[in-house]
């Protein structure tokens, strides 16, 4: 149990102190002081925050069982040490404009405090020095406000006292200054005119480019897949989707949000002029790791000015395996047997947004070798990749899919992608590229794979032509993936779990898990993606199925049994693995889907 300690009242950490304080709750060992001792001076920690110089040691706890001592993992340990509570800053759950209005910066700064969160009654307070409070009492004063302290990591409160402020004055700076400009023509189907008001910042502005630097450099850390800019009446909103769900990030004055769209117009060589018409563009940056991002614009005209949105692709994305992906051995077999053909069609389907692209570039990445031509025709080029011949569908001058695999076929490719097959147009043209010795890969908007089959019927696509040259259909979705630093045990109710499986036979998993919510997954209980697949290859019996049936149901049992295992048995095992939930499985295959 630990005890309160006082004797730094009013007092700066220091590290004897702390190493002191571990070493009697039997955190830390002597020889590990020894160690520390024999190679740093006593006077390391005037630099940094003693917490930062515990844990640059990279040292593991002498407890059972032992964690590293990381330095969130230390403030943790401080906070409960002082009996003041803990928090780790979320920066997506920080009004950034609200809290800096309240405390300069160059108060803030002195104290090495940060706000966190203003309410009517109360501010809330970042420190690491959990016993210095000589501030609390003139700042209360003066914020009118009653003053409730938090213990937070020491290099999360000086990154966020740099970036917050940088990012308010860059806001205030960028309005200040569209004070001076002339009346600008927004198109705003909605705009309420007021005498005086005058128009948006130049977008070359240095805040305005300050303030989009900040925000794909923030969209980077968070892991988010798009960014979506939205004008609304009086503020336009900022927002990030991450591991599939969209997540409130900022609002900024909406005389801004014209001048930020129009930078990363600008960015992506688009018509910085002409926000009546949908736009489309591509960005290449580095992260602030250093690795190189595609990202792919898209506006749209709205009510109040021009939405943009940008998709984040991450290039690490194709060099992970398809096991990394949430391939099991089995899929992995069968789609590797698909890939290696010579020639024939591979379909992979799914529903926006479920990885398709992603599983389509990883397989042209494993099977690209020199003396390959790899052609695409995309709509739009989602990642380039210098091992591939990529072309863009152009409407403007006729050229979509169709006449695109046409000039493909004149390039003397061996392998083929097709971003999307559309229309019989395209569908018959892919197919007779697979007829004529190419391997054709393509994409097809179905529930599960077995529909894939009625679907280029539908379209008009001769059930002969289909049986000759389809290889094999994947379908697949995406599922967010419990956080592995909360998750726990649970039990599941053997009625649910039959109707999850059914018809097939799997045996009651002694336990899964359940999510929880930590700091670490922003308490929402799950951290990440992952893809489960089904995969259906097609066999000679399929083939005779084809060319005289088109019956889904039988397609269906006909792919079960020749060894095709489900969307549902494949969401199974990942849950009985205790790497996601029923609910999580449901969300993206309905229940009634597949019975």
């Amino acid at each position: 149990m630990n005890i309160a300690i006082h004797t730094l009242d009013g007092q700066k950490l220091t590290l004897d102190f702390l190493l002191g304080q571990l070493q009697r709750d039997g955190i830390i060992s002597a020889q590990q002081l020894a160690q520390l001792d024999s190679q740093h001076p006593k006077n390391m920690a005037a630099v940094s925050h003693p917490l930062v110089v515990i844990a640059e040691q990279d040292w593991q706890s002498i407890t059972e069982p032992g964690y590293p001592l990381s330095l969130e993992e230390l403030t943790r340990w401080l906070a409960g040490k002082c009996r003041q509570p803990y928090l780790r800053i979320d920066p997506l759950k920080i009004d950034i404009n609200k809290v800096t209005d309240v405390v300069s910066q160059a108060y803030t700064s002195k104290l090495k405090i940060l706000p966190i969160e203003v309410t009517n009654k109360a501010l809330t307070v970042a420190t690491c020095e959990p016993y210095i409070n000589n501030w609390e009492h003139e700042l209360s004063r003066v914020a009118k406000l009653r003053i409730k302290r938090v213990i937070a990591n020491p290099k999360d409160i000086d990154r966020y006292l740099i970036e917050f402020y940088s990012l308010s004055r860059s806001t205030l700076g960028a309005v200040t200054d569209s004070s001076r400009q002339a009346l600008s023509g927004i198109q705003n189907f909605e705009q309420l005119v007021e005498v005086g008001n005058l128009g948006e910042p130049d977008a070359n502005d240095r805040h305005i480019v300050s303030l989009v630097d900040w925000l794909l450099q923030y969209a980077f850390e968070q892991r988010a897949s798009d960014i979506h800019l939205e004008p609304r009446r009086e503020k336009g909103k900022v927002r990030f989707r991450i591991d599939g769900t969209l997540h409130l990030v900022h609002e900024f004055p909406i005389r801004l949000m014209g001048a930020i769209t129009s930078r990363l117009k600008s960015l992506g060589r688009m018509d910085v002029t002409d926000r009546r018409r949908p736009q489309d563009g591509r960005v290449k940056t580095r992260s602030p790791t250093g690795s190189e991002m595609e990202m792919r614009l898209s506006t749209m005209p709205t009510t109040f000015g021009e939405k943009l949105v940008l998709r984040i692709f991450d290039p690490e994305m194709l060099i992970k395996s398809f096991t990394e992906l949430g391939f099991t051995q089995h899929e992995q077999q069968c789609w590797q047997n698909m890939i290696e053909n010579p020639h024939g069609m591979i379909l992979v389907t799914g529903p926006t947004g479920s990885g398709k692209t992603t599983t389509l570039y990883s397989a042209l990445k494993q099977i690209a070798r020199p003396e390959l031509n790899i052609c695409t025709i995309e709509d739009p080029i989602e990642m380039v990749e210098t091992q591939f011949n990529q072309m863009q569908v152009q409407p403007a001058i006729d050229l979509n899919f169709a006449t695109g695999v046409r000039t493909l076929l004149r390039q003397d490719p061996d392998i083929i992608m097709v971003g999307e097959i559309r229309d019989r147009e395209t569908a018959v043209i892919a197919i007779e590229a697979a007829l004529t010795g190419h391997l054709v890969l393509s994409s097809l908007h179905t529930n599960n794979a077995p529909s894939s089959i009625i679907r280029l019927m539908d379209i008009g696509v001769q059930p002969y032509l289909i049986g000759a040259t389809l290889l094999g259909v994947l379908a697949q979705r995406l599922i967010r993936t419990l956080c592995p630093h909360c998750k726990l045990k649970d039990r599941i109710d053997r009625n649910t779990w039959n109707n999850l499986i059914a018809p097939a036979k799997a045996s009651l998993p002694e336990s899964i898990c359940k999510p929880v919510g930590c700091d670490e997954c922003r308490q929402t209980g799950y951290l990440g993606r992952t893809g489960i697949y089904e995969t259906m290859m097609i066999d000679a019996n399929m083939r005779d199925l084809i060319n005289t049936s088109k019956d889904l149901d039988k397609f269906h049992h006909a792919a079960v049994k020749q060894g095709m295992r489900t969307l549902n048995i494949s969401g199974a095992q990942k849950i009985a693995e205790g790497l996601t939930t029923l609910e999580e499985i449901y969300s993206v295959i309905p229940p009634h889907e597949e019975e």
